[in-house]
C-alpha cells in the first residue's frame, strides 16, 4: 500500500514537472521554428514566413528588466543589431509583457522607448497575450533565438556569457560561413518574462 502511494505521488510530481513544457511548447534546436504573426509598434503585421531565405534573430525584451537595460546602456545590443542587419540578418525584438503588469508599455510607448535607446531591430513586435513567447519557451529577458534561412531553429539561449563572449554573434558568424553552430543551446539568464 505504501509502495503504491509513493508511485502515485511520484507520477503526480512528474506530471507537474512536465505540464509547463506541455502547455507552453518548447521550440527545439534543429527543428522548424514555430510560425508566428505579430503586429509591430506601428501596427504593421509581420509573419515569420515573410523572412524565408534570411537569418532571423528573435530577442525577447522588457525595459523594466536590468539585464535588458544593461545590454542597451552599454550599446552592445544596438551594435550587434546593426552589424547583423548590415549582413542581411532580420532582427526582431519581441515584448511578451502582460498588459496588466507595471512593466507593460503600449505599442506607441514601446516604439518610442526603443527609438530612444537607439534600437537597430528591423521591428519591435508586441506579443501581449504571450502566445509566441510560450510557443518558443521564452523564459527570460533577454532570451535569444536564431532561425536559419530554411526556417530551422539553430540557436536558443543567452545573448552572452555575461563577459566578452557573445553567443548570438558567434552562432550567426558560424552559420553564415556555412558551419555548424558549435554552441547551439545555452542557459538564458535575465528577468522572467511577465506573461499574462
Amino acid at each position: 500500500m505504501k509502495h503504491q502511494f509513493l508511485s502515485t505521488k511520484l507520477l503526480w510530481l512528474l506530471a507537474l514537472t512536465l505540464i509547463p513544457g506541455t502547455l507552453w511548447g518548447q521550440a527545439t534546436v534543429g527543428k522548424p521554428a514555430p510560425a508566428f504573426s505579430l503586429r509591430d509598434t506601428a501596427g504593421k503585421t509581420h509573419a515569420l514566413s515573410d523572412f524565408k531565405g534570411k537569418f532571423v534573430v528573435l530577442e525577447w525584451i522588457n525595459h523594466g528588466c536590468p539585464f535588458v537595460v544593461g545590454q542597451y546602456e552599454s550599446g552592445k545590443m544596438q551594435k550587434l543589431q546593426k552589424d547583423m542587419a548590415d549582413k542581411g540578418v532580420v532582427w526582431l525584438s519581441i515584448n511578451s509583457t502582460n498588459p496588466e503588469h507595471r512593466d507593460y508599455h503600449t505599442p506607441e510607448a514601446e516604439g518610442a522607448l526603443m527609438k530612444k535607446v537607439g534600437s537597430n531591430a528591423a521591428a519591435v513586435l508586441m506579443d501581449s497575450d504571450g502566445t509566441t513567447g510560450k510557443a518558443y519557451g521564452a523564459k527570460t529577458t533577454p532570451h535569444m533565438f536564431i532561425i536559419s534561412p530554411e526556417g530551422v531553429l539553430i540557436y536558443a539561449g543567452a545573448i552572452d556569457n555575461r563577459r566578452e563572449k557573445n553567443y548570438v554573434e558567434k552562432a550567426l558568424t558560424e552559420a553564415m560561413a556555412g558551419k555548424k553552430v558549435s554552441e547551439a543551446q545555452t542557459q538564458a539568464y535575465g528577468c522572467g518574462v511577465k506573461y499574462k
